[in-house]
C-alpha cells in the first residue's frame, strides 16, 4: 500500500485526486494534509515523514501582484523542499505544473522554477520526481473566476449572469478526471521524468464552448431535457455544468400529469437523440391505444399488474395476443404499421413504461386511431 499526502488537498484538482485515491483502499492511504501544515515546520515534517509520495499542488494561480504569485509559489517548494531534508525522506514527489511555463508570465515562471528545484532535490536525493506539465483543467467543482473560464461560464450561466468573451481562440483541455488517472498512473508506475508533458484531450475555441454551455442551460435547465452528446467531451462538459446549478432550488422538478377515467400518464424524460420515455397507471378493465404508427420505435414496457397487449398489422385480420405481468417484468416493441393497444386484465392498477424514439410533436405525431 502507498502512502500518499497532497499538498493542496483542499483545492480542485487535489479535492478530486484525494476522493478518488480513497476509492482503491487496497492500493492508496491518503495522508491527510491541511494548507496550514506550510506555516508550521513541525507539522509539514510530521506529514512529509508518513508519505512514500507526495503530490504537490498547492499553488497560487491569482493575484492582484504577479510577484505576490511567483513569491508564494516558490516559498512553498521550499519548505516542502526543507521538510523533505528535515524528514531525510526517499518518497517520490510528483509536482503540477502548466503549458504557461511556456508563457512569459510569472506564473508560468513559478511553476518552471518549482519544477525545477524538486526536480534537482530529487536528483541529489536518490529519489523519484514526476514533473507534470498539463494543459488547460477544467471539471465539476472548480472555482469560478479562478480555476477555468468554463467554470465562471457554468456558474454564470446557471445564475442569471451573461459570460462575456475576453478572448476567442482554441484552448487545449484535459478533464480532471482524465488529470487524477494520469497522476495515478504515475504514482503507481513510479514514474521518473522531469518534465511530463500531458497531452490535452480536447481542443475548443472558447466561442463553441460557450454556445455548448447555453444550449444546456436552454435545453436541460429549462426545458428538462437531456441534451444529446456527440462526443466524451460533451459529457464531460455537461457534468460539469450541471454541478453549477442550484439544485437546492430547482428541485425537486414536479411532472405534468395527464388524469382522466383510465388512470394517469405522466411524460418523464425527453433526451435529444435518446427519445421519450412516459409512465402511466391504468385502471382495471381499462383499454389504451388503438392507434397505429408510420416511423416511431415504440415499447411498452409491464412493470406492476398484468396486461394484454394486442397487435394487428393494418390491412390484415390477425391478431397478435401478449400476456405481460410485473411478477416477471417484461416488454413489447411495437412495429410501424401495427395498430396496438394495452388493456389492463388484472384486479389492481397497471403500471407501464413507454419509450418511443423522438419527443412527442403535436403538429406531425405520427399517430392513426384504428381499432385493433
Amino acid at each position: 500500500m502507498i502512502k500518499v499526502g497532497i499538498t493542496g488537498e483542499s483545492g480542485f484538482i487535489g479535492t478530486h485526486l484525494y476522493n478518488t485515491l480513497r476509492l482503491y483502499k487496497d492500493e492508496f492511504e491518503v495522508v491527510s494534509f491541511k494548507d496550514e501544515f506550510f506555516n508550521d515546520d513541525q507539522q509539514l515534517t510530521r506529514f512529509v515523514t508518513s508519505c512514500d509520495t507526495i503530490v504537490h499542488l498547492a499553488a497560487m494561480n491569482r493575484h492582484g501582484v504577479p510577484q505576490v504569485i511567483y513569491d508564494t509559489n516558490i516559498t512553498l517548494v521550499k519548505k516542502l523542499i526543507v521538510a523533505l531534508d528535515q524528514a531525510q525522506s526517499k518518497a517520490h514527489v510528483l509536482f503540477s505544473s502548466s503549458i504557461q511555463e511556456d508563457i512569459d508570465n510569472l506564473y508560468g515562471k513559478s511553476k518552471k522554477a518549482g519544477r525545477e528545484l524538486l526536480a534537482n532535490w530529487a536528483e541529489n536525493n536518490g529519489s523519484l520526481f514526476t514533473g507534470f506539465v498539463f494543459p488547460n483543467i477544467f471539471g465539476p467543482f472548480g472555482n469560478p473566476y479562478f480555476n477555468s473560464f468554463i467554470a465562471t461560464f457554468s456558474h454564470q450561466l446557471t445564475h442569471g449572469e451573461n459570460p462575456e468573451i475576453e478572448i476567442d481562440k482554441k484552448v487545449p483541455l484535459l478533464y480532471v478526471a482524465e488529470t487524477v488517472k494520469t497522476i495515478t498512473d504515475a504514482i503507481l508506475k513510479k514514474k521518473n521524468v522531469r518534465e511530463y508533458r500531458i497531452s490535452h484531450s480536447t481542443e475548443r475555441k472558447v466561442t463553441d464552448i460557450l454556445e455548448l454551455l447555453k444550449s444546456f442551460q436552454s435545453t436541460y435547465v429549462e426545458k428538462g431535457i437531456i441534451p444529446v452528446f456527440n462526443n466524451t467531451f460533451e459529457i464531460n462538459l455537461f457534468n460539469t455544468f450541471r454541478c453549477y446549478m442550484d439544485i437546492r432550488n430547482h428541485y425537486p422538478v414536479k411532472y405534468l400529469q395527464h388524469i382522466d377515467n383510465r388512470g394517469d400518464f405522466v411524460e418523464i424524460i425527453r433526451h435529444n437523440g435518446g427519445g421519450q420515455v412516459s409512465f402511466s397507471t391504468t385502471k382495471p378493465g381499462i383499454i389504451r391505444g388503438n392507434h397505429f404508427h408510420t416511423w416511431k420505435i415504440e415499447r411498452f414496457s409491464v412493470i406492476k399488474g398484468k396486461a394484454l397487449i394486442r397487435l394487428r398489422r393494418i390491412g390484415t385480420n390477425e391478431v397478435l395476443d401478449f400476456y405481460l405481468s410485473g411478477e416477471e417484468p417484461a416488454y413489447v416493441d411495437i412495429p410501424i404499421w401495427y395498430t396496438h393497444n394495452i388493456t389492463n386484465i388484472g384486479e389492481d392498477e397497471l403500471y407501464t413504461i413507454f419509450w418511443i424514439n423522438e419527443h412527442f410533436d403535436a403538429n406531425n405525431p405520427d399517430t392513426f386511431f384504428e381499432n385493433v
